[in-house]
């Protein structure tokens, strides 16, 4: 699926309608604390894992977004006014968070070696 429109609402969410009408909202707090990126979720690569120490400071220029980019017609990459870039979210990726934050459920990269 892909976004018609993707809006930042009072500076504490983001609003994404979709093609068929869904309308998801994902507070930015949620987004950013579930980044997908190796340095906040971690990887694995040629059999050797990172996973990143916990968020030690916490600023409120981590929870605010500078910027939004498309990443070719499937992602957003979001800069945050922190300076932290490097998370790209899949639409599907959105999709999964706008569910998940119902419950707060963490994204879990348990996958990972």
């Amino acid at each position: 699926m892909i976004p018609k429109t993707i809006k930042i609402k009072d500076k504490s969410s983001l609003n994404i309608t979709w093609e068929d009408g869904l309308v998801s909202t994902i507070t930015l707090k949620y987004l950013r604390d579930e980044c997908p990126c190796a340095t906040c979720k971690g990887e694995t690569v040629l059999l050797r894992t990172y996973r990143p120490p916990a968020k030690k400071m916490i600023t409120p220029e981590m929870y605010l977004i500078k910027n939004i980019e498309t990443v070719g017609e499937y992602a957003i990459q979001i800069t945050w006014k922190d300076g932290h870039n490097t998370g790209i979210y899949t639409y599907e990726y959105l999709l999964e968070l706008d569910r998940g934050q119902k419950t707060e459920e963490k994204q879990d990269y348990d996958t990972l070696l």
